[in-house]
């Protein structure tokens, strides 16, 4: 007889938070459970994001493999993107295994599952999907089953990044409520054997309130709502949890995983506003006449003179303009390899604005995977570490920045998650296992699922 496993994904929980009780007192019953578990540390993926983090840990292939470097991705030859959804996952996740041997799989808000497809049992798309208008359900009819049942159709996200930080809150609680009701539904009404559900509440919480929560933030501020909102979070993730586990069978092993971590946001470094200081961009216009946040758009690069550019984001793409494959390339092909590796020295070489040393990290996709394949960059750059975010846009009086220039943003992504296994059942050992890398998670997961008592 097949084991049966609940997976609890919490987007961006870091092992400060869980297992070393940094919780605002909001997790009681999980940290009960996990104190019975085996936990581990876990390794994120290179870049540590949520595409393509979570796929990276139930396909157990790298991005590379996957070919999916983070939400979106630029057209190649092009200065346009798209946005990447699960036809890009061409590698069989945990659930499709599963189903192959006639195991039902339960999956919710799996990143990036939209549009969805067919599985061995139910699936519920995630944060990517367009909207409830658009189908987001396997099999088809249970979208109105589901929202007759719970309420109405799922929140897929909420808008985050925003100085209306009274609605932000609603907004996290009303969309952590909508799932829960649906899960809830499922795992109670449904046949399964392996429930997945990732909660992407957690991560916006963290993006959205770190400042108020984490006393070691540099710019920490104590507020009398806002410095409560995480802890409430992750209160009404407990109990929710405590009384769904409570109805679950008394032997279903219980997983709690997070794609990556989450530290303090220190600022974001203008690298675009960068590589034009140091020669690489050329702009059409004067930087000194550009209005600050000006973003680094298609006509205003004169790329005849151009070497490189770059994307902001947690981690920065940066691309060669390359001639042959960019329409407007300058870069001759002889000359790409010395020119990659000079431009990475000197991004490595970048220092903090007080001209401290940052651990910068510039890595050329076939570095750090076994395959590539997609459209990677030409050099994926970490900023001291992940402490600074990298900002593209122009017309700053410095490249250091106070803010996201995205909108308010106070945490960045960090190396390491958390992976815990509570087994009722003691075949899963309970204490500190050590570091997981997160590729090797689906491995653990086999073993599990498919171990039979």
């Amino acid at each position: 007889m097949p084991r049966r496993l609940f997976l609890l994904g919490l987007d961006s929980m870091p092992p400060r938070v869980l297992y070393e009780g940094m919780d605002g007192g909001g997790f009681s019953y999980l940290r009960q459970l996990l104190g019975d578990a085996r936990r581990y540390r876990l390794r994120s993926c290179h870049p540590p994001i949520t595409v393509p983090a979570w796929m990276a840990m139930f396909t157990g292939r790298t991005p590379g493999e996957l070919g999916v470097y983070g939400f979106r991705h630029r057209r190649p030859g092009e200065y346009g993107y798209y946005i990447v959804d699960g036809t890009r996952i061409r590698h069989p996740a945990l659930w499709d295994l599963a189903g192959r041997r006639g195991l039902r799989a339960g999956v919710y808000g799996v990143p990036p599952t939209y549009p969805p497809r067919p599985v061995h049992g139910f699936l519920v798309t995630d944060f990517t999907t367009p909207g409830p208008e658009k189908p987001y359900t396997f099999p088809p009819w249970l979208r109105r089953e589901l929202e007759q049942a719970a309420g109405g159709p799922p929140v897929f996200d909420i808008v985050y990044r925003s100085g209306e930080k009274d609605r932000v809150a609603r907004d996290l609680y009303a969309m952590l409520e909508s799932h829960q009701r649906q899960v809830e539904y499922l795992a109670l009404r449904k046949r399964w054997d392996l429930f997945i559900y990732v909660e992407i509440a957690v991560d916006r919480a963290h993006h959205a309130f770190w400042r108020y929560f984490d006393p070691e933030h540099p710019r920490h501020e104590e507020h009398p709502v806002y410095s409560r909102v995480i802890p409430e979070l992750y209160r009404r993730i407990d109990r929710w949890f405590e009384r769904l586990h409570r109805r679950l069978p008394r032997d279903t092993v219980v997983v709690v995983a997070s794609d990556h971590g989450i530290k303090a946001m220190r600022g974001a470094f203008a690298v675009n506003q960068w590589l034009a200081e140091q020669g690489y961009l050329r702009l059409r216009a004067s930087p000194g006449e550009l209005k600050p946040g000006t973003e680094l758009s298609e006509d205003l690069v004169d790329w005849e003179h151009t070497v490189a550019w770059a994307w902001g984001g947690y981690y920065s793409r940066v691309f060669i303009n390359l001639r042959g494959r960019e329409k407007r390339g300058a870069v001759e092909p002889k000359y790409y390899e010395e020119t990659v590796e000079q431009l990475r020295r000197d991004l490595e070489r970048i220092r903090g604005p007080g001209g401290e040393h940052w651990r910068n990290t510039a890595l050329r996709p076939e570095e750090v995977y076994p395959e590539v394949n997609g459209d990677p960059p030409d050099l994926m750059l970490y900023l001291d570490d992940l402490n600074w975010r990298p900002a593209g846009t122009l017309g700053w009086p410095s490249p250091y920045l106070e803010e996201n220039d995205r909108g308010p943003d106070d945490a960045v992504h960090d190396w390491i998650g958390v992976f815990a296994v509570y087994d009722p059942e003691g075949t899963v050992s309970p204490g500190e296992a050590g570091v997981i890398d997160i590729h090797g998670v689906r491995g653990l997961l086999e073993e599990i699922i498919f171990s039979r008592r």
